[in-house]
């Protein structure tokens, strides 16, 4: 018998890869796992907490599968290269949340459940806080950001860090989706010479990849959407507001946002619940509803029946003939699933309010980081010197790409000029538009592709975006939109965008799992070296 047919029986070669048995030392003490990695393969929180709950796995055992499934696919293997750092607190954590299972103190869903977090969300631990930057490798938060307090409370496992577009997407008009100077080029678990589009690019490929049930994401304009959609995942991009942004190092306080990226909607529901709640250090958190709110109730096979669906006409022709074909087939799904559906012109209609995205944000990132950076352990205490730094070290800050819009944005003045003030006015009155076309045209959601399937990486020329991006007018506006995978264009995952009014998270979700549940399209990846 070889290698491969005797690892294959035993349960240990997943997707062509081998994984080996694991001794890792932790603590003074080797930790040891009988498991294979079958357990955790497409594992929802429930299946897991139901392992955890029988005493069938250990919350050691279960951080150290995934230990061992990074270990094995992250630098090696097909080297995905999504998680930069790993928590080396991990399998401590983990002891604890099986101590108080013993003691019989669960609490909540997530408890013992390892999650992955963004590299610009701060983690008052032994990890970097980077934003995939080399500019900050010495930036070690103080304290955790608020939702990290929040998922610590629930007893998340914090896994690890992932990588990310280098300062969430927002260094340059060239840049490549995916890459960072401190974490390098992340790859689609697909096609793994392809995209994993950004900024959230390490999150979205390690929940693909089975890096981890729970990833987070963060979004200024479909940094969860984007990545989310070509990695097959399903992702949340809550109000603005609903999740603090305290502790992120920011773009734009007007469009930031922290969201939940899963395998399926019932496991994001369940996190966004988590993460939610009013912090005083946010301004936004501190004006949102402050009622929880439980978002698996809103978990309703049935939850399309009865809704008014408006669908994004320009999409209904033209355009790349697969995505068309399948973007057809959602919406006879949607009607089948008993939702009144009526094409609507939303994109046109909101492109015409001429709003300046690019200049509010560049103000915005400039005025947030210098905010932050001052306070930071970072030797960066200003973004003129994460600048100079770049140039410095531009061999390896910069190999493939420059910094124009870092340096934009530092040109810019105080939030107090009037130019920012009237781009802001702009934002005022698209966010007008946005409800009163929900309501004029009685609508309970508004649908369009996510995105066309991955491109092939290209670190020369920079990203190349299919044209389709949905996700837009939420992002500008505040609002909630979810991603849903769609099916698959020659073996690329292609994700449905749900758009919603604002705080209107729980009937969002509940049409997009009544979608989910009628569909099923999420499939394993199988680490293709390219289409074939």
């Amino acid at each position: 018998m070889n290698r491969k047919s005797f690892l294959t029986d035993i349960g240990l070669v997943v997707s062509g890869y081998a994984l080996l048995p694991t001794v890792v030392l932790a603590n003074n003490n080797v930790v040891t796992s009988t498991f294979t990695s079958e357990i955790i393969r497409e594992a929802t929180i429930d299946q897991l907490q139901k392992l955890l709950a029988t005493g069938k796995i250990s919350a050691v055992q279960l951080t150290q599968l995934y230990l061992d499934r990074i270990a094995a696919y992250n630098k090696k293997g097909p080297a995905l290269n999504a998680v930069i750092e790993l928590n080396p607190d991990a399998l401590a954590i983990a002891r604890q949340c099986d101590a108080e299972r013993k003691q019989k103190k669960t609490l909540g869903p997530l408890h013992g459940i390892p999650v992955l977090i963004k590299d610009n969300i701060d983690t008052g631990d032994k990890m970097h806080t980077t934003a995939g930057a080399l500019a900050l490798q010495d930036n070690i938060a103080a304290q955790d950001a608020f939702l990290v307090t929040r998922l610590r409370a629930a007893g998340a496992v914090l896994l690890g860090k992932t990588n990310l577009s280098e300062w969430a997407n927002f260094r340059s008009t060239r840049s490549v989706s995916g890459w960072s100077s401190r974490g390098g080029q992340t790859k689609n678990p697909y096609s793994l010479d392809r995209n994993p589009c950004g900024s959230s690019s390490g999150s979205g490929a390690a929940v693909s990849a089975n890096f981890c049930a729970v990833a987070i994401g963060t979004e200024t304009n479909g940094s969860i959407h984007c990545p989310s959609s070509v990695n097959g995942v399903v992702g949340i991009k809550p109000t603005v507001g609903l999740v603090s942004r305290s502790g992120i190092i920011p773009i734009s306080k007007t469009q930031d946002t922290a969201g939940p990226m899963t395998r399926s909607v019932r496991d994001a529901a369940i996190v966004l619940t988590t993460i939610t709640g009013v912090d005083p250090a946010d301004p936004a958190s501190v004006s949102s509803p402050s009622v929880s709110v439980d978002y698996t109730s809103y978990l309703n096979a049935d939850s399309l029946a009865g809704k008014r669906i408006g669908v994004e006409k320009s999409f209904l022709t033209g355009g790349h003939e697969s995505v068309l074909a399948l973007y057809k087939e959602a919406v006879s799904v949607l009607k089948q699933k008993g939702a009144t559906v009526v094409e609507v012109e939303f994109l046109s209609a909101f492109n015409r309010l001429g709003i300046q995205a690019t200049k509010v944000l560049q103000y915005e990132f400039k005025d947030g980081v210098n905010a932050y950076l001052s306070k930071a352990s970072s030797s960066m205490k200003k973004l003129s010197d994460v600048i100079r730094y770049n140039k410095e070290n531009a061999v390896k800050a910069m190999p493939f790409f420059q910094q124009e819009i870092l340096e934009a944005s530092d040109a810019r003045g105080a939030l107090s000029e009037k130019d920012y003030l009237d781009a802001v006015a702009r934002y005022t009155e698209a966010r007008k538009f946005y409800a009163e076309y929900f309501v004029s045209q009685q609508l309970d959601a508004i649908c369009g592709p996510s995105n066309g399937a991955a491109w092939c990486t290209d670190l020369i020329n920079g990203d190349r975006f299919s044209g389709y991006g949905m996700y837009g007018p939420a992002a500008i506006c505040g609002n909630p939109s979810v991603n849903v995978p769609m099916g698959f264009v020659h073996g690329m995952p292609v994700g449905l965008a749900f758009l919603g009014t604002a705080f209107q998270e729980g009937p969002l979700i509940g049409v997009a799992y009544a979608y989910e549940q009628a569909t099923k399209h999420r499939r394993e990846p199988q680490f293709a070296q390219t289409v074939s």
